[in-house]
């Protein structure tokens, strides 16, 4: 992994830095609605007035469309600055092609290197650093917000939240497998569409086919299974924030729009943690075709794709 980085900022280190920087800012104003709304909330029932309730909603207005605006510009950037990797690396494997250089000189090989799997490489440079950057700085900033609020609510979605992490890295070893086995035996089936007597191999062709089927659809369950056993761990975070927020509320030690803020703020925080996990599937999953294409190129090629 710490190679594969060093990778990704030797060639785009500069534009990393701005995308970073984007990120923070984003993250940082994430928890600001949430104290807009509980402030909101709790003024309908301390008497507060229309004008000063359009002055919040104004406000917070604001703050969701600044914010919105830098998301845009941060998606843009990261966008280009993935495509512009994905030139450079065709054209890296068209050269070391044509010189005789590649490692693999297979036709298929060349083909899906080129096709698909700098295309997926480059993808995920663009986001490598800011988008985890972006979820991990917003849940954070949301649940920083709701612990200094109210810290019994923010230690229940803390406690959502670390099982999740765990069960995601328990199985993403398997889906890394399934990932690598797809990606070599695709390479072997286009390979022998594209030799010579291609009549001869069908049987192994047909076989690969199936190979990837069988890969595809372990992913699936691998992938759905953990992704109800998250839907479920959320659902019962929300039923405690409720009733412990509320039982706070019925007692004086809490009041309506912390609770609501809270609720609010686990939503948010499910937003932002889906994308992690989509993250660091996507990075597993690149990090072995990275692997696979630095070997398909040569080491040496892999180190100037990333000059």
């Amino acid at each position: 992994m710490i190679e594969f980085y060093a990778a990704i900022f030797r060639a785009t280190g500069r534009a990393q830095i701005v995308l970073i920087v984007l990120s923070l800012i984003v993250a940082g104003l994430s928890p600001i609605p949430l104290e807009y709304q509980r402030d909101i909330v709790n003024g309908l029932t301390d008497g507060l007035d229309e004008a000063a309730l359009l002055g919040l909603g104004l406000e917070m207005g604001a703050v969701i469309l600044f914010s919105l605006v830098l998301k845009w510009v941060l998606g843009y950037r990261s966008g280009v600055v993935g495509e512009g990797v994905i030139r450079r690396l065709r054209s890296l494997i068209v050269d070391r092609s044509v010189s005789g250089e590649m490692v693999d000189r297979k036709r298929g090989t060349s083909a899906s290197l080129i096709a698909s799997e700098s295309e997926a490489l480059g993808k995920f440079v663009g986001s490598s650093v800011a988008e985890p950057l972006l979820q991990f700085g917003t849940l954070v900033s949301v649940l920083g917000y709701v612990a200094v609020t109210q810290p019994r609510l923010g230690l229940v979605i803390a406690l959502i939240v670390l099982p999740q992490a765990i069960i995601v890295m328990a199985t993403q070893a398997r889906i890394n497998a399934l990932v690598q086995e797809r990606v070599l035996l695709l390479r072997r089936a286009v390979n022998g569409v594209t030799a010579s007597e291609v009549a001869a191999q069908m049987d192994a062709i047909r076989e690969d086919f199936d190979g990837i089927y069988e890969a595809r659809r372990q992913m699936f369950v691998w992938k759905l299974s953990t992704k109800m056993i998250l839907s479920a761990l959320n659902g019962a975070g929300l039923v405690v924030v409720l009733v412990l927020g509320g039982s706070l509320v019925i007692d004086g030690r809490s009041d309506v729009g912390t609770v609501v803020a809270a609720t609010v703020a686990l939503g948010r925080i499910q937003g932002p943690w889906r994308q992690l996990v989509a993250f660091y599937r996507n990075m597993s999953a690149v990090r072995v075709q990275y692997e696979l294409l630095r070997d398909a190129i040569g080491l040496l090629g892999a180190r100037q794709a990333a000059q």
